[in-house]
């Protein structure tokens, strides 16, 4: 049986492959459209959960802003900071916990994206990080995440199920189920390293990566709970307003 091991710990060698189909420049796009729509003197910005960094390396291409970027994964880290050589950026990266935002600077905008949140298994967890982001904005300052909701996990979980990829040292294998009556949805990854010159397994290790969908109702009543007000609650990646039927709503917040 291989060895159960800490979420991307060896997943973060694979990340941009898992990520292979996401387009960062869009995405980095929409994140600056709604910057310079609610708060365009911004400058300053957080990325919480930024994986190996290439939503920020895409937005700081704009070169507007001044860009700290984060992730409590040493590994992704590790990966992020050997990209701005290819990217000429100037982003910064450090390892952070978005449940303890634990850094001397403040900003005018923090923002986290594809799912960070659904990693918060409860209303308690969301809240702290709201709550905890709330203390290193500046005024005016906005805090914009998205979230996966249940009709996103349904709709994509067979699509994730069994697929597999390779960068040529690691290569994974996933299995992906989605619990309709606990909104779980889990991926099971067999990641294994192989030797270059061989082509032997080294070893196999495995990740479990649980998620928690939320409903739209669900994800407003916790806002409700903290010192923000709602500004915006997109659909997807337009500035369209987001209803229950989203399959993913991107929340701007305000203090």
């Amino acid at each position: 049986m291989s060895e159960l091991k800490e979420n991307y710990t060896f997943l973060a060698a694979l990340y941009d492959v898992l990520m292979e189909d996401v387009d960062y420049e869009s995405w980095a796009d929409f994140i600056d459209e709604i910057i310079q729509t609610h708060h365009p003197e911004a400058v300053d910005l957080l990325e919480m959960a930024c994986g190996t960094g290439s939503l920020s390396l895409s937005l700081g291409e704009l070169e507007c802003y001044n860009i700290l970027a984060s992730d409590k994964s040493v590994k992704m880290i590790e990966i992020a900071r050997k990209k701005p050589k290819d990217f000429n950026s100037t982003v910064d990266f450090i390892t952070l916990d978005f449940l303890d935002i634990d850094v001397d600077q403040s900003f005018d905008c923090i923002f986290t994206v594809f799912d960070s949140v659904n990693y918060l298994m409860n209303a308690e967890q969301i809240k702290k990080f709201l709550i905890g982001a709330s203390k290193k904005l500046n005024g005016n300052g906005l805090l914009i995440f998205d979230f996966s909701t249940p009709k996103n996990s349904l709709e994509s979980v067979d699509y994730l199920n069994e697929n597999e990829g390779d960068n040529g040292r690691f290569r994974f294998f996933r299995k992906s189920a989605y619990d309709p009556k606990q909104k779980i949805h889990r991926n099971e990854f067999e990641i294994e390293e192989i030797d270059i010159k061989t082509g032997n397994i080294l070893q196999t290790v495995q990740e479990i990566h649980e998620q928690r969908a939320y409903s739209l109702d669900q994800m407003l009543s916790i806002v409700e709970q903290t010192p923000y007000h709602l500004v915006a609650k997109y659909d997807g990646f337009d500035l369209i307003d987001a209803n229950e039927n989203s399959a993913r709503v991107t929340m701007v917040l305000q203090c």
